[in-house]
C-alpha cells in the first residue's frame, strides 16, 4: 500500500511498520470487538479498540517500548527519565526494567494512587512533583538534565508517535471498512501516529480527537486561539496545558476534527463500558465513546473505531462516578418525610417503601431542625429503586398513605 501521506509528513507509514516489528511479541495484540448495544444506543456502528488489555491497562506502552529500543548502549547504562499523569509512567517503568533500563519517573500530585504505586511495583523511582503534568514535566527536564538521564517524552517524540500509530494498523487490518476514528488527545502522541498511519493506508478515512472540555489545548491550537483551562477533569489523562510542536504540525495535515466533551458525557461513557462491555475504562480512555453519546447525529450510520486508551481509573473514582450514575438515572433517590415523633413512624414508613419494592440505603432522623413542629420528626431516606417510574411508584405510595414525601 503507497505512503499518501503529505510530502513534508514528520513520521511516515514505513516508520509505523517499523515500530510493529519492535512491538511484535513485546506487547499485546489487544481485540478490536463490535458492540452491538453500544451501537443501538448511539446509532453509529462501534467497534472497540481494547487499549485497556495491555499489560498496564494502557496504550503508552506501544510508545514507550518503541522509544526505549532506540536508545544507545550508552543512554541505556545512563538511565531514562518520563515526566507522566500515570499510564507512560507505567510503560516507560514496565519495558525499562524489561531491558534492563534504571528509570525515573515523575508524577504529579494529584496522580491517581493506583497509578503510582503500579508504577513503583515495575521498578521505577517514582518522585510526586506538581499538581498538573506540565509543572511534572518541567521538573522532570530539570532533574534529568542535573542527574544526565535521558528524558523519554510522552507525546512529543517521533519514535513515540510511530509506536502509537500501530493502533491503527491493527484496527484497519481487523477492520478495512472503519470509516471514522474516535481518539482521545492529551498532547497528541496517540492521535498523531494512528491519523498518520490510517490516513496513510485509506486516505479518506476521518480522524477525530476528543479532548475533555475543561482541557481544549489542542481544539484552541488548531484554531489559532488562547484556551480557558483547568478544573478536576475526571479524564486526567488527557489533562495538559500544551501540545507537542510535533504533535501539532501532524494534527494540523491529518486531524478532520476535535470534539469537546463536557464531565458528564465522560462519567456516562465510563458507566456504560462497565454495564454494557463489563470492562473498565478511565476518564481518559472513555473519552471517544463520550464524543459518540455528546454528538449522536454527527456519527450516525458510520462505522466508527473507539480507542479505549486505558483503563487505569481509582477504584474508588469509580465506584463514585457508577453511584452517581445510580442518582442520574433516579435509582438511587432522596426523600424527606415529616410527620409526628411517635414510636412505629419510621417502622411504618419503612414498611410502605418495602411492600413496594424499594431498599432503603440510609436513613437520617431530625428532630431539631426549626422548619418541623416540635412534636414532629424529619426522616431523610435515602432508597433504590428499579428506574424512575418505580421512584414515583414509591413516592405515590407514601403520599396515599399519609406521608407525602419532597424529593432532595
Amino acid at each position: 500500500m503507497p505512503d499518501t501521506l503529505p510530502p513534508n509528513a514528520l513520521v511516515s507509514l514505513a516508520d509505523v511498520q517499523a515500530a510493529a516489528k519492535v512491538l511484535e511479541g513485546n506487547i499485546e495484540r489487544t481485540e478490536l470487538a463490535h458492540s452491538r448495544t453500544l451501537s443501538a444506543i448511539t446509532g453509529a456502528d462501534v467497534w472497540i479498540k481494547f487499549e485497556n488489555r495491555q499489560y498496564t491497562a494502557a496504550f503508552k506502552e506501544r510508545g514507550a517500548l518503541n522509544k526505549l529500543s532506540k536508545l544507545t548502549e550508552e543512554e541505556k547504562r545512563r538511565g531514562v527519565i518520563a515526566a507522566s499523569a500515570g499510564n507512560h509512567a507505567q510503560g516507560v517503568a514496565y519495558h525499562a526494567r524489561r531491558l534492563g533500563i534504571p528509570a525515573t519517573i515523575v508524577m504529579a500530585k494529584t496522580t491517581p494512587f493506583n497509578k503510582v504505586e503500579h508504577t513503583r511495583n515495575h521498578g521505577a523511582r517514582v518522585i510526586l512533583e506538581g499538581m498538573i503534568f506540565d509543572e511534572a514535566k518541567d521538573y522532570a527536564l530539570k532533574l534529568g538534565e542535573k542527574e544526565g538521564l535521558v528524558f523519554i517524552h510522552p507525546f512529543d517524540d517521533l519514535d513515540i508517535i510511530a509506536g502509537q500509530g500501530t493502533i491503527a494498523l491493527e484496527m484497519l487490518a481487523d477492520q478495512p471498512d472503519l470509516d471514522t476514528l474516535l481518539v482521545p488527545i492529551g498532547g497528541g502522541g496517540l492521535i498523531s501516529g494512528i491519523a498518520t498511519a490510517a490516513k496513510a493506508l485509506k486516505p479518506d478515512i476521518k480522524i477525530i480527537g476528543v479532548e475533555a472540555a475543561m482541557y481544549p489545548c489542542m481544539h484552541a491550537a488548531l484554531r489559532g486561539k488562547t484556551p480557558k483551562m483547568g478544573g478536576a477533569t475526571i479524564a486526567e489523562g488527557i489533562a495538559v496545558k500544551e501540545v507537542g510542536k510535533l504533535t501539532r504540525q501532524i494534527a494540523e495535515q491529518l486531524v478532520d476534527d476535535i470534539l469537546l466533551v463536557e464531565e458528564e458525557h465522560l462519567e456516562r461513557a465510563i458507566t456504560l463500558f462497565a454495564e454494557v462491555e463489563k470492562t473498565i475504562a478511565e476518564g481518559a480512555g472513555a473519552a471517544g465513546l463520550a464524543a459518540l453519546l455528546a454528538h449522536p447525529s454527527r456519527f450516525y450510520g458510520r462505522k466508527v473505531g473507539l480507542v479505549l486508551c486505558g483503563g487505569n481509573i481509582d477504584t474508588r473514582l469509580l465506584a463514585s462516578v457508577l453511584t452517581r450514575a445510580l442518582v442520574r438515572e433516579n435509582r438511587l433517590a432522596r426523600i424527606r418525610i415529616i410527620g409526628d415523633d411517635r414510636p412505629g413512624l419510621l417502622a411504618l414508613v419503612s414498611k410502605i417503601i418495602g411492600d413496594n419494592g424499594a431498599n432503603i440505603m440510609e436513613v437520617a432522623h431530625n428532630r431539631i431542625a426549626l422548619d418541623v413542629p416540635a412534636k414532629g420528626a424529619e426522616f431523610d431516606i435515602l432508597m433504590e429503586t428499579r428506574d424512575s417510574q418505580h421512584t414515583q411508584e414509591v413516592i405515590d405510595a407514601l403520599a396515599q398513605a399519609g406521608y407525602p414525601p419532597r424529593a432532595l
